[in-house]
């Protein structure tokens, strides 16, 4: 087959996701979702669109360019908050590949993102992350997210001793930043190694935050880091952690990619998402569920970690998401 993906361009995601594209045996064509990583194009588009609706309707002119020259059969967008397209840019890519089957994954939760519902009716399939959404939406089918190979290859290699008792890695959204500063005040006693690294795409990002959300009143420039991680960071941060910090953004229900990550690299995990239980991975010495307290007598800190079942554990793997996906 020959697909068309659409994504943000979010950590060395697409370039995982194109790389098991092709080692199932299809031709990929990969473009972000937005038209620049410049700073002030990605702090309009999470702001407000309107600001850069001419860069962003010169990228699209670039790339449907190219676009309109191929035949795909699958055209799958992976849709987050730095989505730019218009609905007439969707519609016009739509009717340029009649033959192509459009699937669409929804990455964020609709209370975060609300937008994308008006694109659902160009797709032949819809899916979520997010459990409520699926529950709320006739349209969409439930399909958690994955981890890749990377994460796999930490599980399979155990190491007796860790440089971190924890570990944190996401994007500074206002509710993240104040729960993960409350775990980590909360677990110093018994975790004190620990490594956090606040992310936001830019400075004019922060800025906004700092002046709209409440969360931010005290924070500390300093804190921040306005530069992602990288892939083989990511895997040498992980490789190194006994555990990870997760929490997912206000209004959002659905498990956080750092959740799938864990659940590959085979380490303990600490979540302010409570729908992790309904999951069929859940086993309570692996995963902690953070209330605003901890029970350090609880078996996720008492016990060692729970290997899984290899089907349960396989369920998740970027493959079989894709495969769910491309049909």
């Amino acid at each position: 087959m020959k697909i068309l993906l659409i994504t943000p361009n979010f950590f060395d995601y697409p370039k995982q996701i194109c790389g098991e594209i092709r080692d199932m045996g299809h031709e990929v064509d990969w473009y972000d979702d937005r038209p620049s990583t410049n700073c002030f194009v990605k702090a309009a588009i999470r702001i407000k669109k309107d600001f850069v609706h001419v860069i962003i309707a010169r990228y699209f002119r670039k790339i449907f360019k190219s676009i309109k020259q191929k035949k795909y059969d699958v055209v799958l967008l992976i849709s987050g908050q730095s989505l730019s397209f218009s609905e007439g840019m969707i519609k016009k890519i739509k009717q340029s590949q009649p033959q192509a089957k459009f699937v669409l994954y929804q990455w964020d939760s609709v209370a975060n993102f609300g937008y994308i519902v008006s694109l659902q009716k160009y797709f032949d399939q819809c899916y979520s992350f997010d459990r409520i959404d699926v529950a709320n939406n006739p349209k969409l089918k439930f399909l958690p997210l994955f981890f890749t190979k990377r994460y796999e290859a930490i599980g399979n290699n155990s190491i007796s001793s860790y440089k971190y008792d924890f570990m944190f890695v996401g994007t500074a959204h206002p509710k993240k930043y104040k729960y993960i500063k409350e775990m980590s005040a909360d677990l110093k006693s018994v975790f004190k190694n620990q490594f956090i690294y606040f992310f936001f795409p830019s400075r004019i990002v922060f800025l906004y935050r700092k002046w709209k959300n409440s969360e931010f009143k005290k924070a500390k420039y300093s804190e921040f880091n306005f530069k992602p991680i990288n892939g083989p960071q990511m895997t040498e941060l992980l490789t190194q952690s006994n555990c990870v910090l997760d929490s997912a953004q206000a209004g959002q229900n659905g498990l956080t990619i750092r959740v799938f990550e864990a659940l590959g690299a085979k380490r303990k995990i600490i979540t302010t998402n409570a729908d992790v239980v309904n999951y069929d991975f859940y086993r309570v010495e692996n995963i902690y569920v953070y209330d605003g307290k901890f029970d350090l007598e609880s078996p996720f800190f008492t016990k060692p970690y729970c290997e899984l079942p290899k089907d349960v554990y396989e369920k998740y793997s970027l493959r079989n998401w894709l495969m769910k996906l491309l049909g």
